[in-house]
């Protein structure tokens, strides 16, 4: 066991990076969850995480194909620059997308919205477990980070989800030593988060060093918005202003992106992943607490979602 244990060990002249450990740790994590699984599917929106997922897919695979398909849930109310982006990585890539669309759910009836500009991201959640159903996927993996928020940092590496696609904290499995616990009985399913131990800074330190393309309205660029309490609402056709509305044009940045509804811009002229990257280090608020309108109050607990089935 001492003579296999050093063959992993390198020189103190030659130490692994930070990022080394993460990425090594991730591309780990993805060859566990591939060779384990027979049906797994990579969640890819085009945001930044799950493009830093996807890069690191390639580093585990390439030169062949990956082992399995890239899987969006589409709420139908993207920015059109991240759809733009996702088309665009899919075609390079010469990788299978699957695109599970809220829409579909809606007009099946599995959906109900109020409106066509409420937010549809706890929508997500039933679509997502009707194409796990459809496809017959056992394991979904994505790109959530421990530091998000305080739901997704009590969920480990690899989580279970029952039968009805539910999530339940207290039931966790122990993952010590990074031994993983894949086994599963009909109609139950895993979720894997390779960039569990990362943080936004380190997200955006791998693009850099990666040079890892995103959509544009990651950095900076003049945009219409309007002040709604500590957010800047952005002008959209689902999110247009309102009478007594102050519209403003400031230079802003996206630190997330998902649905136009509820996702909000930040004041920022970092136009470069190390610009971005300098900015991350002198945040004090959470890129979901500074920018997600749905994330502000109680009915919209991350954690009720999770257990519901979402990401």
């Amino acid at each position: 066991m001492r003579s296999e244990a050093l063959a992993f060990e390198r020189p103190h002249t030659d130490p692994l990076s930070h990022l080394d450990w993460l990425e090594s740790e991730a591309i780990h994590i993805l060859r566990e969850i591939a060779g384990e699984c027979e049906s797994p599917a990579l969640l890819f929106s085009g945001g930044k995480d799950s493009a830093v997922v996807l890069r690191l897919a390639e580093k585990a695979f390439r030169p062949g194909r990956l082992p399995f398909p890239l899987l969006h849930v589409d709420t139908g109310h993207n920015f059109p620059e991240v759809i733009a982006y996702r088309d665009r990585r899919v075609a390079e890539l010469g990788e299978r997308l699957v695109v599970a669309a809220v829409e579909d759910s809606i007009a099946r009836g599995t959906v109900v919205v109020r409106s066509e500009t409420d937010s549809r991201n706890a929508a997500q959640a039933v679509t997502l477990l009707e194409a796990v159903s459809e496809h017959g996927f056992d394991a979904l993996i994505g790109g959530a980070r421990r530091d998000e928020e305080k739901a997704r940092a009590k969920e480990r590496i690899v989580s279970f989800r029952d039968a009805f696609g539910q999530w339940d904290p207290k039931a966790q499995r122990p993952e010590l030593w990074s031994l993983y616990n894949t086994e599963l009985k009909r109609g139950e399913h895993l979720r894997a988060f390779p960039i569990s131990n990362w943080t936004e800074a380190d997200v955006w330190a791998y693009i850099a060093r990666e040079n890892i393309p995103l959509p544009d309205i990651y950095y900076a660029h003049e945009r219409d918005v309007i002040r709604r309490g500590p957010l800047l609402q952005p002008v959209t056709p689902l999110t247009p202003a309102r009478a007594n509305d102050k519209v403003e044009r400031l230079t802003v940045r996206f630190r997330t992106v998902g649905d136009i509804t509820c996702t909000c811009p930040v004041e920022s002229t970092a136009a470069t992943p190390l610009e971005v990257l300098a900015e991350t280090h002198q945040a004090t608020l959470s890129e979901r607490g500074a920018t997600r309108m749905d994330d502000r109050t109680s009915e919209a607990s991350m954690e009720r979602r999770k257990r519901e089935g979402y990401f």
